[in-house]
């Protein structure tokens, strides 16, 4: 086990740090708001999903993504070794389970930034784990920011608005919500539900 070989013994399962769950509708500042807690707390470690998808430029295997492909994607599935994966826009994308149980039988705090579908299973996956839902401060600003963006065309935009109104829908199924009205207060915020301050 990779907690054993770093030199750690693995936390007992009542002392362990919970699983975070952040989620929410496109363009509300999920990454925003995980760049900036991670550069204030690096201790905070991220899943890194893997992606049939390829890289794009400056996109490193295991920074960004692990990339693979269809096949390796295949068997992933098949073995069990992904949290929750959900195809979108023609590639797939999930969570290797690993990883994220290492980290936490080692008492690493854990958090995966990931959409409605991937969060709720992992919901079915891990019951105990906390689900977190960023919230815009209103409708209108979460259009704002959608179209401010300036580097999609409108049926794309079109397209993320009906998205974001099914996923702001989901909102109860969270056990948090919180508000992105300023990403230090947010930040601040998630890192106090995952203990770390």
């Amino acid at each position: 086990m990779a907690a054993t070989s770093r030199g750690t013994t693995p936390v007992p399962p009542e002392s362990r740090p919970r699983l975070t769950v952040l989620s929410g509708p496109s363009g509300v500042g999920k990454s925003t708001v995980v760049a900036h807690m991670r550069k204030e707390h690096p201790e905070v470690w991220l899943s890194v999903s893997a992606t049939t998808r390829k890289p794009r430029p400056g996109e490193r295997h295991g920074v960004q993504y692990f990339f693979v492909s269809d096949d390796e994607m295949d068997k992933l599935i098949a073995n069990g070794e992904l949290l929750e994966w959900a195809e979108f826009a023609g590639n797939r994308y999930g969570t290797p389970r690993g990883a994220v149980m290492e980290r936490l039988e080692a008492g690493e705090p854990v958090l995966l930034e990931i959409d409605l579908q991937g969060a709720r299973l992992v919901r079915e996956s891990m019951p105990e784990a906390q689900l977190v839902f960023l919230a815009p401060p209103s409708w209108e600003e979460l259009v704002r920011r959608l179209t401010g963006r300036g580097t999609e065309p409108p049926e794309v935009i079109e397209r993320r608005l009906a998205a974001a109104k099914i996923e702001l829908a989901a909102e109860s199924e969270f056990d948090v919500t919180l508000v992105n009205t300023s990403v230090e207060d947010v930040a601040r915020e998630l890192l106090a539900l995952m203990d770390v301050v």
